[in-house]
């Protein structure tokens, strides 16, 4: 099949660093390749791939302070309207920005969407594209606008050989991502204080979220409990999570899907996670973690980590979260819309 992954170019594919959506699509993109597919990877021109890339950009945009991200984006949503005719499907990442563009292609598509839908002002532009073939990243993403033309729901899924089962952890908690208020960096501080467990905070300080960290969060890293290493590498990644005692998850918002929940269950390390989004459809509670509604209950599930068995939480990962599963699943999605563009 010829196939079209369109990214969008905040990041690299795949990221540096942090970088959820950029990461997904190149697990994707890399096992289509590999399944014997022609792709075509549209992003930012030092993405690295095995599929054919065409470069959107020179880098990524949240290193260009001055670039403008929408003009940068349409004109690559032109260049993949000119170039339609050669795929049998465009796989759009780039949230709604295409809709417009993707009714003069010259092939069917189809669009995951990657983030939340509750917010004001969704519910009428979708409803003016209401024909747009999507896919769901988790059955709660879908809650706010349950009538929207989706296809399927694909958990995402990472390379099983990325990380490392360790069946002996460290004794600290780890919270990696992003410091931003819906993630509550706050919450995982005052967890570890509770419990009085080493909390160790691998997370990216994005310009839209620098006010709250000097203001809100800055103060709290001072605790000696605490240690800040910024962003990590996916190498320096799978060492920091799978030595923690578990993964903090204190999530403050309906996260459509924490990847970090599945890289942690990659390397066999359990997850503390706040009832939120798609947590429950991605952690079993007292099998790869515990699903907690406040931070007293954080606490307790700390003492009960050594509970769970680690390598149950590796088979789950296995069973559920790969990168190939992720990517038949899509097949089986793309198959149903070239059929239904046929009919």
């Amino acid at each position: 099949m010829r196939i079209a992954q369109v990214s969008t170019l905040f990041e690299s594919v795949p990221p540096q660093a942090y970088g959820g959506t950029e990461r997904v699509v190149s697990y994707l993109t890399e096992e289509l390749v590999r399944l014997g597919h022609d792709v075509t990877l549209f992003a930012s021109g030092d993405s690295t791939t095995g599929a054919h890339l065409i470069a959107a950009c020179p880098c990524p945009l949240r290193l260009e302070d001055a670039a403008d991200p929408q003009a940068w984006h349409f004109a690559m949503l032109e260049k993949v309207v000119r170039q339609s005719a050669d795929f049998d499907l465009v796989h759009y990442h780039v949230d709604y920005l295409h809709f417009p563009f993707s009714r003069r292609l010259a092939c069917p598509h189809l669009t995951t969407l990657h983030g939340r839908l509750d917010i004001p002002g969704l519910e009428q532009l979708y409803h003016e594209f209401a024909d747009i073939p999507l896919v769901s990243i988790s059955d709660a993403q879908r809650r706010p606008l349950p009538w929207l033309n989706w296809q399927a729901t694909v958990y995402h899924g990472l390379c099983d050989h990325l990380y490392t089962f360790r069946e002996r952890p460290g004794d600290y908690l780890a919270f990696l991502g992003r410091i931003a208020p819906e993630k509550r960096p706050d919450r995982a501080v005052e967890i570890a204080r509770r419990a009085d467990v080493p909390l160790v905070i691998a997370a990216k300080v994005g310009n839209a979220d620098r006010s709250y960290f000097e203001h809100s969060i800055k103060d709290l890293f001072r605790d000696p409990l605490v240690s800040f290493c910024g962003e990590v590498t996916d190498l320096r990644k799978d060492e920091f999570l799978g030595n923690a005692r578990a993964l903090l998850f204190p999530i403050d918002w309906p996260e459509p899907f924490g990847l970090v929940l599945v890289e942690a269950l990659a390397c066999g390390t359990p997850v503390i996670a706040f009832r939120n989004g798609s947590v429950p459809e991605i952690i079993d509670d007292g099998v790869t973690g515990f699903i907690v509604d406040t931070i007293e209950e954080a606490v307790v599930a700390v003492g009960h980590t050594g509970q769970l068995n680690r390598r149950r939480c590796r088979q789950v990962f296995e069973e559920r979260f790969t990168a190939a599963r992720m990517a038949h699943a899509y097949l089986e999605t793309y198959e149903k819309v070239l059929a239904d563009h046929r009919r």
